[in-house]
């Protein structure tokens, strides 16, 4: 799927985008998510990739200096805008995680939420986050897996998707093992890698450069 044809698939869905992610995973689940993002700190300048409607923004941007909040998709990063615009600490920009416009060396930390399990290259990905990543910088990532669920949630979770999503773009099934080997790969050491959730599962990496 290439770039183009992936942000026309999620903008249409910029009026619903929330709504649609709460009924899929529950949103209960989604503020176990949030409760661990706020347990940050001293984040320093954040680059967020795959911003959305900026959900997670606003928790991430309370332990931060700043956050240049970017996304693939212009109608979610309008309505990022509509819910943070207000808040001088964020910066909202397109970007396109396999080819950062950002310079080498510059944030403190990048910040993926729900994003890396969609993107058909996540090695590339996590290499231009090294790249634009301060030496001991950290890589922030959470992102939902079916590792520790069980079949029948799976299918329930799967049905609720299509229902909503329709059919979903290519994806992995990351396990926390797999996850974190491909980001030891591209060079970073795992501080800490966990699942959170019940029913829903996602795992919570934090890798450090």
């Amino acid at each position: 799927m290439s770039e183009e044809i992936k942000e026309k698939y999620w903008s249409r869905f910029s009026a619903t985008y929330d709504e649609n992610q709460e009924y899929v995973v529950g949103k209960d689940f989604l503020n176990e998510v949030k409760k661990n993002i706020n347990d940050l700190s001293d984040l320093g300048e954040v680059l967020e990739l795959g911003c959305g409607t900026g959900y997670f923004t606003e928790s991430i941007v309370k332990n931060s200096k700043h956050v240049f909040a970017t996304d693939l998709s212009e109608e979610l990063l309008e309505k990022a805008r509509e819910r943070l615009g207000d808040n001088d600490k964020i910066t909202f920009q397109k970007e396109n995680g396999m080819a950062i416009t950002f310079t080498s060396n510059k944030f403190d930390t990048v910040f993926m939420a729900n994003v890396i399990h969609v993107i058909e290259n996540p090695q590339r990905v996590l290499q231009e986050c090294y790249r634009v990543l301060k030496d001991n910088g950290l890589l922030v990532i959470t992102s939902f897996t079916n590792h520790g669920m069980k079949l029948l949630e799976i299918i329930k979770l799967g049905f609720r998707f299509i229902k909503v999503w329709g059919k979903p773009p290519r994806h992995t099934h990351f396990s926390p093992d797999s996850l974190c080997s491909l980001i030891e790969s591209t060079g970073f050491s795992i501080e800490e890698s966990r699942v959170l959730g019940d029913k829903t599962k996602s795992v919570f990496i934090i890798g450090k450069k």
